[in-house]
């Protein structure tokens, strides 16, 4: 069964909810930052604000963010009643003051043993957060917690359940390796700079880089007289070969069942990715002919990222093209296979993306032919 609404509606609900009770109205922010054990790093997932948003999304290793790792380590909260502001710096003090804010709290969200990430909380009100207000809100910062644990605890099931069907299967194209952590990073960066236009939450953008990676889950069904031929298919095996689609999508399915996971957040983003990514924006793709719209735009943005890496990465059939031959092969194809607006949102900066490509290089596999 699908959750109805995410972490950040549920937030907000809950922020709604807490500042109706005397004394707490005065709370006019909480943002919450997981934590990615497995890669050490940290980022902005959900937050609510009663008036614009103060501070961008954060994203980083923990170990550049001294506050967060002291707070981590210790179990004990950070409160600062008087936020002040540094001259020449450009910290979050600074740019939490400058949209009024005075006070500000922070606590880990630690549960079994295990590091989730920070509930951050602020408010416009100097010296909120006394004794008594810490102690009114502790309810609804365990609250929060358990949300956050459990949204992830299932997050981490269905992902560790696909990675173990991977290594069963014996898969061993390119997307068992360096290509899915920069397809996946290359999706997250269309996300984030397309959010303003398509109103996009940090929740979404997270599961859109979470779930990216598991678009080609369908190819473990697929035989490797197919998978992995180094030639051109022929028509029969290509048409076999475009059948990983409805397969990724039924073996998500049972995964979700099998697993206990129907309370899997934002599983529509998942089944999206799956079953569209091979859509194309004028309606030429497959395996149902949408178009424009029509596709959904997580599937829009992995298709992106997913052909601008291959087009980049060396396969036994081809040479790696620059980056400059796959930009202007996207951007002709913008209005025909792929979506303007995550073409335009790719290829902003290119130094993001040769920062993604040193950060993941390739090592050395046998993966079949790209865009199958």
């Amino acid at each position: 069964m699908e959750q109805s609404g995410g972490l950040e509606e549920r937030l907000q609900s809950l922020h709604e909810e807490i500042r109706e009770w005397p004394g707490l109205e005065h709370l006019h922010r909480i943002a919450v930052v997981t934590y990615d054990a497995r890669a050490e790093r940290v980022r902005t997932f959900a937050h609510s604000n009663v008036g614009p948003r103060p501070l961008d999304p954060l994203s980083g290793n923990l170990g550049d963010y001294p506050l967060l790792q002291a707070v981590a380590e210790t179990g004990r909260p950070w409160i600062d009643n008087a936020i002040i502001s540094v001259p020449g710096s450009t910290g979050p003090g600074g740019r939490l003051l400058q949209q009024g804010f005075r006070s500000r709290y922070l606590s880990r969200i630690h549960w079994q043993g295990s590091l989730y990430g920070f509930l951050f909380l602020n408010s416009r009100k100097e010296g909120f957060f006394t004794e008594s207000i810490v102690s009114a809100l502790m309810p609804y910062r365990r609250v929060i917690g358990v949300l956050v644990a459990s949204e992830m605890t299932s997050t981490r099931a269905m992902l560790a359940a696909v990675h173990t069907a991977l290594e069963v299967s014996h898969y061993r194209d390119e997307e068992t390796g360096a290509h899915l952590s920069r397809m996946s990073r290359y999706a997250q960066l269309v996300a984030a700079k397309i959010a303003s236009k398509h109103g996009l939450s940090d929740e979404f953008i997270e599961y859109v880089l979470q779930y990216a990676p598991l678009h080609d889950v369908g190819k473990v069904a697929i035989p490797d007289s197919i998978l992995l031929k180094p030639g051109k298919l022929t028509p029969d095996e290509f048409g076999v070969m475009k059948t990983h689609v409805t397969k990724g999508l039924d073996i998500i399915n049972a995964m979700i069942h099998d697993h206990g996971l129907g309370a899997l957040p934002h599983a529509a983003i998942l089944r999206n990715v799956v079953a569209c990514h091979h859509e194309a924006f004028d309606g030429s793709g497959y395996p149902n002919g949408l178009s424009g719209e029509a596709i959904p735009l997580e599937a829009r943005i992995v298709a992106v990222a997913d052909v601008f890496d291959a087009l980049t990465s060396v396969r036994p059939y081809k040479g790696a093209w620059t980056n400059e031959a796959a930009a202007a092969f996207l951007r002709e194809q913008a209005g025909r296979k792929f979506d303007p607006d995550c073409v335009a949102a790719l290829l902003t900066d290119m130094s993001v993306i040769e920062a993604i490509q040193q950060q993941f290089r390739d090592v050395p596999s046998i993966p079949p032919a790209p865009g199958r």
